[in-house]
């Protein structure tokens, strides 16, 4: 499985950058932290956890990317040649 340290840098960036707001969405609903009038509301706070989500997500994605990458590379690899019939035949066929 990939570490977090083998990805992309611009992914890590959001990646930080969505547990900040997430982090900083849960301190203004919990009233420790006092925002500025268009982030101090409760709409505000549920806008900045799905944002944060959001920029969570390339991380995830670019994690189970590799993790399938690494399970199943025949699933992953590209077969550009075609196949005639007679391959596949002669592939298929059982040897009785």
């Amino acid at each position: 499985m990939r570490s977090l340290g083998s990805l992309p840098k611009s992914v890590l960036i959001l990646e930080g950058i969505g547990m900040a707001l997430l982090a900083l969405a849960w301190l203004s609903l919990k009233q420790y932290v006092s925002l500025p009038a268009p982030f101090d509301g409760e709409l505000a706070g549920i806008i900045m956890i799905f944002a944060g989500i959001v920029l969570m997500l390339p991380a995830a994605v670019a994690l189970m990317w590799g993790m399938a990458q690494t399970v199943a590379p025949q699933l992953m690899r590209r077969n550009d040649k075609p196949s005639s019939s007679s391959d596949q035949e002669k592939r298929d066929d059982a040897d009785h």
